[in-house]
């Protein structure tokens, strides 16, 4: 799936620009950035509630290529400055996490395969 149908499908704001041509093949949902560190890898969409830095610095760790945050909410500037500084693109959609998810999945955005933890 492309950035720009994203964008279309969550009916998002840009905050920081990306490549509309940007390919991500899976999506992850996740308001635990241990979470993500653990089950997420490159390539894909992290959606979340969080606006703080810490969320663009775990973005970068694992490479992944696009931040939508939900709920309408909007991160603080020094958020945004670090998401133009590592060259991560943002948006914000005024759906709930749940839902947001299931719109991109229900597109064909497939979650990703998660290893069992033993």
């Amino acid at each position: 799936m492309k950035l720009k149908e994203v964008k279309e499908i969550l009916s998002a704001q840009v905050i920081v620009e990306g490549s509309e041509d940007l390919e991500l093949l899976s999506g992850c949902g996740a308001d635990l950035m241990s979470d993500v560190l653990a089950f997420s890898k490159e390539n894909t969409v992290l959606l979340t509630g969080l606006t703080n830095p810490q969320v663009i610095r775990t973005a970068e760790m694992i490479d992944l290529s696009l931040v939508v945050f939900v709920r309408g909410k909007q991160p603080p500037e020094e958020t945004v400055k670090l998401a133009k500084d590592r060259g991560i693109p943002l948006m914000s959609t005024d759906k709930p996490l749940y839902q947001a998810c299931g719109l991109l999945y229900s597109a064909g955005l497939r979650a990703e395969k998660l290893a069992k933890l033993e």
